[in-house]
């Protein structure tokens, strides 16, 4: 959020034609700062939440010696360096209820997982390790000095970093800073990211289609991909293809939210008015990436608020949202921007491709008969056929120098599920 807008008097592409992938990822890294404030949570309602400074443990964990093994607990220089020695057993050590009597020389206690270690003793003999009659246990020299305890702060020690800054806090999260008897945790505030799609021949759901009309999907696309991220959507609806009114619609949102998205209206027709109402409200640091679908992706400021305007077609929306918005919205928020990686596997369909820009291909990942994984097309390639995300998979990874790829070629894929 800009809270005032500098309007620019001269707001020119930083260059016109097409920039590569990576420059254009390199240009958002360079140009998204995380947005500031805080807010304190408790545990539970933590969840997805990204937390606003490093967590500190506040104890060891484990807080005291313990025993890794239900067994027997003893001193280790009475383990025997050959043949057998007899112990007498003296008490027992359960978890919550430890033995706090001395143990000497010659003697042992019966000890559970988890229950604290006599402070006399450093070794446990596992249960099926030792022979009992009565108080009598008799342990073989199989054993070791130091085996089967856990040391105090042997996972987490007091004064240890939990999380770094901007860490998302998911279920094994929650469960660990609850181990640690923290009940409330500092979080950042979620990042307001506003939207409209734009166009007169775009309708919302409810409202009857005249000839040549369409119901918008791309803002319920981009509501679900914004709310996986854990920001706050704000869906400004659809915008009409007049200038003023996608100049208004701007200059608020600019002001409210922390990054504004469109979609629609950034190529080169005569009715496509965001990027002239953005070059004179802010600045464009690109406006065509060379990549396929996706190729009118243009990335700017107003004021100080990030601002992306998407293509219409929906495969686009989608496919420039998740490897270029995502990784912006993810710094924004403090969080370690990463893209989701890649593995090779061997390609069962003949995919079509001109040198020149990066393709990104739906697929679906299968097992062939022999076990191998491989990718097969998952239908049309169409930048306007929603199906072929719905059925996809995963995306197929096509260089920019690279041309067609015939059946069994090896092509890099990328799970549709690291995007979550």
């Amino acid at each position: 959020m800009s809270g005032t807008i500098q309007h620019s008097e001269s707001c020119q592409d930083s260059d016109d034609s097409s920039i590569g992938m990576a420059r254009a990822i390199e240009l958002i890294r360079t140009r998204i700062k995380p947005i500031s404030g805080f807010q304190s949570v408790a545990l539970r309602e933590a969840l997805g939440r990204r937390v606003a400074e490093p967590v500190i443990s506040p104890m060891n964990v484990p807080a005291h010696r313990n025993s890794a093994m239900d067994g027997y607990a003893l001193r280790g220089s009475d383990l025997p360096p050959q043949g057998e020695r007899t112990l007498r057993l003296i008490g027992t050590a359960f978890a919550g209820r430890p033995f706090d009597g001395p143990v000497q020389q010659g003697e042992c206690v019966r000890i559970m997982t988890g229950a604290k270690m006599p402070d006399d003793c450093d070794s446990v003999v596992i249960q099926e390790r030792a022979r009992v009659e009565g108080e009598r246990v008799s342990i073989d020299h199989s054993n070791r000095a130091g085996q089967n305890v856990r040391q105090a702060g042997e996972d987490i020690a007091v004064g240890a970093e939990l999380f770094p800054s901007g860490r998302q806090l998911g279920a094994a999260q929650l469960g660990l800073l609850a181990s640690l008897g923290i009940a409330e945790v500092r979080v950042r505030r979620r990042a307001r990211v506003a939207f409209f799609s734009s166009g007169d021949e775009i309708r919302s759901i409810g409202e009857p289609l005249a000839e040549g009309q369409i119901y918008d999907s791309n803002r319920y696309t981009l509501y679900g991909m914004l709310q996986r991220l854990g920001v706050e959507p704000v869906d400004l609806g659809v915008i009409p293809d007049r200038e003023q009114e996608i100049t208004a619609a701007l200059e608020a949102a600019a002001v409210e939210a922390d990054m504004i998205l469109t979609s629609g209206g950034v190529s080169v027709g005569e009715a496509d008015h965001v990027v002239a109402a953005l070059r004179r409200l802010g600045r464009i640091h690109f406006s065509k990436v060379a990549i396929k679908p996706g190729r009118p992706l243009t990335f700017g400021h107003i004021g100080e608020t990030p601002f992306f305007g998407l293509p219409g077609n929906p495969v686009a929306v989608m496919i420039t949202f998740l490897q270029f918005t995502r990784l912006a919205i993810l710094q924004l928020m403090g969080a370690e921007a990463l893209a989701p990686p890649t593995f090779t596997v061997r390609c069962r369909s003949q995919l079509r491709k001109s040198p020149g820009r990066t393709e990104f291909q739906r697929g679906l990942l299968q097992r062939s008969e022999s076990g191998e994984l491989c990718v097969v097309s998952s239908g049309r390639q169409g930048s306007g056929i929603l199906s072929s995300m719905s059925d996809a998979d995963c995306f197929i990874l096509l260089p920019e120098t690279a041309g067609s790829v015939s059946v069994d070629d090896r092509v890099q894929v990328q799970p549709l599920a690291l995007f979550d």
